[in-house]
């Protein structure tokens, strides 16, 4: 395997770069659409179960057969195939973990420290902005980690739509039964995924208020 990277690095380099772009499109995308959805439901929660509930069913259609919808919807513009077809695949994929997360951490805030912020005269607007959204972003942070990862793993599956990414190696490894190729493609799609993972953890690690972090290890503490 390690042969095979030397001798193709510029190909398999290549289709990394592909692959985390494709990844990294996605889920900038995913933030910006999802984030507002899942603010919106909790500040109008009529609304929190049917937006939720359509998440979910996106989340259960399979990645082949969710490709296969997008091809015939654009087909009429030429994009049925490569790149675009396989990032609003993943957009939508991503709706249902930033989503249910921004909602349930909105939803989570001790109700006390919203009080606290109307008593001093602060509108709706403010204490979204400079209370509740900072304190709920480790928990925001989690849903976009828990996407991400699911993004790159997913993104493997389209290179049968010709979006390119390291799912090519597998995908033409399995065709001609060249181990190295399906090893290559896997080991660094894990990867990718391990340090995307590590990544997001030391940023939840980073923005996370002192308060909270000595109150999570003071839960931890009481029960051991």
């Amino acid at each position: 395997m390690f042969e095979y990277i030397i001798n193709n690095s510029n190909r398999v380099l290549q289709l990394t770069i592909e692959h985390l772009y494709i990844v990294v499109f996605a889920i900038v995308i995913s933030i910006i659409t999802a984030l507002p959805i899942g603010i919106f439901i909790h500040l109008n929660k009529k609304y929190s179960k049917l937006i939720v509930r359509v998440a979910n069913v996106l989340m259960t259609i399979p990645s082949i057969a969710m490709f296969g919808i997008l091809l015939p919807l654009l087909a009429p513009f030429n994009l049925s195939l490569g790149k675009t077809p396989a990032i609003i695949a993943l957009v939508l994929y991503n709706q249902l973990p930033i989503i249910n997360n921004t909602y349930t951490a909105l939803e989570s805030i001790d109700r006390s420290v919203v009080d606290a912020a109307k008593g001093i005269g602060l509108s709706k607007y403010y204490i979204l902005k400079d209370v509740t959204i900072p304190l709920s972003l480790p928990i925001i942070l989690s849903g976009i980690r828990v996407a991400s990862i699911m993004s790159i793993g997913i993104a493997s599956i389209a290179a049968y739509i010709g979006s390119g990414g390291l799912g090519v190696l597998i995908q033409q490894g399995i065709t001609r039964i060249y181990m190295e190729m399906v090893l290559t493609g896997a080991i660094l799609i894990s990867m990718i995924a391990i340090m995307i993972d590590l990544l997001m953890h030391f940023i939840e690690y980073m923005i996370t208020p002192k308060g909270i972090s000595i109150a999570r290890k003071n839960v931890k503490n009481e029960k051991l």
